[in-house]
């Protein structure tokens, strides 16, 4: 399968319409967050409304320049997996929005926790159901799941994991998030889809997992991924940096 990635698109519906050709070859796209321009909230329901007629399949989360209450609109038009699991070809999809607390100036900043809750169907192995449109909410219990392997899982969270190429800015530093960082160890997902940082556009292979920050698409930034299943395992068997 093949994967169009991007993130921090904040408004620019010019570089999307750069991207018609990787549209029409892509099985599916990804986007890490990051609807709307900085504090111009309008700005990100065009993006949206781009995006749902330049492809049918898209997994999507919010970024931190998005309201929290745009989610309602991509959960409308079937494109969330915030707090859910989606499945595709046996490929399983999961998400989380929002980027770390940091100036308070964008409006959906949140905790480590926060975060991390949105991943909770994975991390508390929580019992799933699966509903008519493929996509899995918590079905309250927690028993069924335990022996599942998420080596088919595609986690794409605005929010970069710390110490890694996706997550470094002017000077080196390293601000992305401990807890998903050890989200990674642990769950060992088949691929990682990040943003936010946007000097960070980077693909790192992090265990057995590859982690991809595409850069921002506002910048002509954006990644190709493409995945296969080989000898009954589901291996990366392409994950480049582009730009328009």
């Amino acid at each position: 399968m093949k994967f169009l990635v991007l993130s921090d698109i904040h408004g620019n519906l010019e570089n999307l319409d750069q991207l018609d050709n990787q549209f029409t070859v892509a099985d599916a796209v990804i986007f890490a967050g990051d609807f709307a321009a900085l504090n111009k909230p309008e700005t990100a329901l065009p993006v949206l409304e781009k995006l749902l007629n330049k492809h049918d399949v898209i997994y999507s989360v919010l970024g931190n320049c998005d309201e929290p209450n745009f989610l309602d609109k991509i959960e409308e038009n079937d494109i969330s997996v915030e707090s859910a699991v989606a499945f595709q070809n046996g490929l399983a999809f999961t998400g989380a929005g929002g980027g770390l607390k940091f100036t308070g100036d964008t409006p959906f900043e949140r905790t480590e926790d926060e975060i991390m809750h949105d991943l909770h169907i994975i991390t508390d192995h929580i019992s799933v159901k699966v509903t008519d449109d493929g996509i899995v909410n918590d079905s309250g219990n927690k028993d069924s799941i335990d022996e599942q392997k998420w080596s088919n899982l595609i986690a794409i969270v605005h929010q970069p994991p710390k110490n890694t190429k996706c997550d470094c800015i002017e000077g080196g530093v390293h601000v992305g998030s401990q807890k998903l960082r050890d989200f990674i160890d642990n769950y060992k997902p088949l691929a990682f889809i990040t943003g936010h940082i946007h000097e960070s556009a980077a693909v790192e292979t992090v265990g057995s997992t590859v982690c991809i920050n595409p850069g921002s698409l506002a910048e002509g930034k954006y990644a190709i991924l493409e995945v296969a299943k080989i000898d009954g395992n589901w291996k990366v068997t392409k994950a480049e940096l582009q730009k328009i």
